[in-house]
């Protein structure tokens, strides 16, 4: 589940995949294209690199087809199989440009890097007491105070889906936290859901050893990061604030406690969504609370814990789960085993292209 690397002109970058498959669109010009020289361009490129934040993959496959028609002119490369949807998008996108001017996609790369890259604002614009998300997490928010360390999914506009990246620093995350002088740490998500599961766009990031490898490499990762929760050392404690789907609620027999709002679903095999309560009655929830009440009444009972000793929670732990971690070790690198087949089985190729299919559709 490696980041997939963009191509923009000459400059690779790490990003999370998301959907794919946008058309392009030519963009108005703010200056004549005889105005735009090799150096307007070349500059355009470096600005590219210091981008702080990531355009999304439709400005992304903009700016990759505006390069390719302005240095090599119109698409001349044969179209990529069916399955490799990365190449295939890149494809579509400059294809779709059809005989445009190497001078007017010059230009046009030129306008659209400008556009992304506004003035710098100073320090003394931003309001007081904003939010400044802390360097090393662009999925998360991760926060220390009281006692707790809270490791809060941040794509609420992707229902906390999973990405690549999101995995990487889930696992970054809770590593930090194992180490840092909390007493508890907390999983929960922003906005309406927990977590909707997989990022299926996770897939579409094939290298050059194909599915194959692909899948190889992709359960290796699963198990360091299901033994990542396994391990962890201290009082873990989910709270399910919303919808959970797949991974998001098969990890969860992994917390020490875990509380859910009562507008919480989990869904499981055959697809059966699952209430809170009837989650809580399966052992899988510990309680669950009101919606309207969950913050308040959850945070106060989890300050409260926050307090008890540190140590004597971390020493019971160990004896309670020192029985089990063996078993649970085992047991997670057979699923993943399962699982990597499974990746590679025509029922799972198809599921992720008609997914795939029906959100570039949208």
């Amino acid at each position: 589940m490696a980041k997939v690397a963009w191509r923009l002109g000459r400059c690779w970058c790490s990003s999370p995949p998301q959907v794919i498959g946008f058309p392009v669109v030519q963009l108005h010009m703010s200056r004549t294209a005889m105005g735009i020289g090799q150096k307007d361009f070349e500059n355009a490129m470096n600005q590219v690199k210091l981008l702080k934040k990531d355009p999304g993959n439709e400005v992304k496959l903009k700016l990759y087809a505006l390069y390719k028609q302005a240095t090599e002119g119109p698409c001349n490369l044969p179209k990529p199989g069916v399955f490799d949807l990365i190449n295939k998008a890149k494809w579509d996108a400059w294809n779709a440009l059809g005989s445009l001017p190497k001078e007017t996609a010059r230009q046009n790369y030129v306008d659209l890097v400008s556009s992304l890259s506004p003035p710098s604002e100073s320090s003394s614009q931003v309001e007081p007491g904003a939010y400044r998300k802390p360097p090393g997490y662009e999925t998360l928010v991760v926060t220390s105070e009281d006692g707790i360390t809270k490791i809060m999914l941040n794509r609420p506009t992707k229902k906390n889906a999973i990405s690549s990246q999101m995995y990487q620093e889930i696992m970054l995350a809770l590593k930090a936290a194992s180490k840092d002088d909390s007493a508890i740490t907390v999983l929960t998500g922003n906005g309406d859901y927990y977590s909707s599961g997989n990022d299926l766009s996770n897939f579409t990031d094939i290298p050059s050893g194909g599915v194959e490898e692909k899948a190889k490499n992709s359960a290796l990762f699963l198990r360091d990061f299901v033994g990542c929760f396994i391990d962890f050392p201290k009082p873990l404690i989910a709270v399910v604030n919303g919808p959970a789907v797949g991974i998001s609620v098969t990890l969860l027999g992994l917390f020490d406690a875990v509380y859910a709002s009562d507008r919480a679903t989990e869904m499981l095999i055959f697809g059966k969504k699952l209430t809170a309560g009837e989650a809580c009655a399966q052992g899988l929830v510990t309680e669950v609370f009101p919606d309207s009440t969950l913050q308040k009444e959850v945070w106060t009972r989890l300050k409260t814990y926050a307090k008890l000793p540190p140590n004597a929670m971390r020493v019971s732990k160990e004896i309670i789960r020192n029985t089990e971690k063996e078993k649970l070790h085992a047991v997670n690198a057979e699923e993943c085993r399962v699982i990597q087949g499974r990746w590679l089985s025509d029922e799972c190729m198809n599921a992720v292209m008609n997914f795939l299919s029906k959100k570039a559709k949208l």
